[in-house]
């Protein structure tokens, strides 16, 4: 059975413009043309088309899927099988948020001020106290005596919003990825600033330099590299460079 884009879209739940997009960058082709020059889609095209959104759901970009379906080793089981252990590990880490979250609902219906390590767990097994002594090391400890200062006053209302805050920032990181942004474009170098300035709205004064450092620390500690990576695949590397290219112009 033949598909038209507009069929196909309906079906998928994506636009006609990402199937022309696709097809314009040659990582999904129609098989066939109608009469009139339309295009269309048959089953083995839409087998295709699933490939190509479970691996943009798990994070990759436009080039990377593309890499990966054009892979002479690769078969349509073995694509699916590496999906699968992506979903697998992805469901892991969403488990150990969703643990950490219940345990922040608890104190906020408790109505209790969370304690430093417990207002952190919703950002996976991270211990600020770990990083302490490298940050007084770094920076000659200011910074982490205003954190502590600032942070010591907060209640669950203002720790909500911090939350809320981090959460969009990140996945505003993450759907510039998966649209195969640049990291050093100056669409993703805007997201690293305003990264920045909730850290230094919240924590502390955060200079270029500092945040710098705070992004190789996102790729030198597998527990920072998972939070971000949880949102998108090798999100903490891009995060990164977005940090220092906005550091250095």
């Amino acid at each position: 059975m033949a598909y038209t884009v507009g069929e196909v879209a309906r079906l998928a739940g994506i636009t006609k413009r990402t199937l022309h997009h696709y097809d314009g960058i040659g990582l999904l082709r129609p098989s066939g043309r109608s009469a009139a020059g339309y295009r269309l889609y048959d089953h083995r095209d839409l087998e295709r088309l699933q490939e190509v959104l479970f691996f943009r759901e798990l994070g990759f970009s436009l080039d990377e899927i593309e890499e990966a379906l054009t892979d002479p080793g690769d078969d349509r089981g073995e694509a699916l099988r590496r999906q699968r252990g992506l979903l697998m590990r992805r469901i892991e880490h969403l488990q150990l948020m969703i643990a950490a979250i219940d345990k922040a609902l608890k104190a906020d219906k408790e109505g209790t001020t969370m304690a430093d390590n417990d207002m952190f767990e919703v950002f996976g097994d991270f211990d600020p106290k770990r990083y302490e002594s490298e940050v007084e090391a770094r920076w000659s400890g200011p910074a982490l005596d205003e954190s502590k200062r600032r942070t010591s006053r907060y209640k669950k209302d203002e720790w909500r919003r911090a939350i809320a805050e981090m959460d969009d920032l990140s996945k505003a990181f993450a759907q510039l990825k998966l649209r195969g942004v640049p990291a050093d474009s100056d669409e993703a170098m805007e997201a690293a600033e305003r990264h920045r300035l909730h850290i230094d709205t919240w924590f502390y004064p955060c200079s270029r330099e500092m945040h710098a450092g705070l992004g190789e620390m996102y790729v030198q500690d597998e527990r920072f590299t998972a939070y971000w990576n949880g949102f998108a695949e090798d999100l903490a590397p891009y995060v990164r460079d977005a940090i220092v290219a906005n550091a250095q112009r």
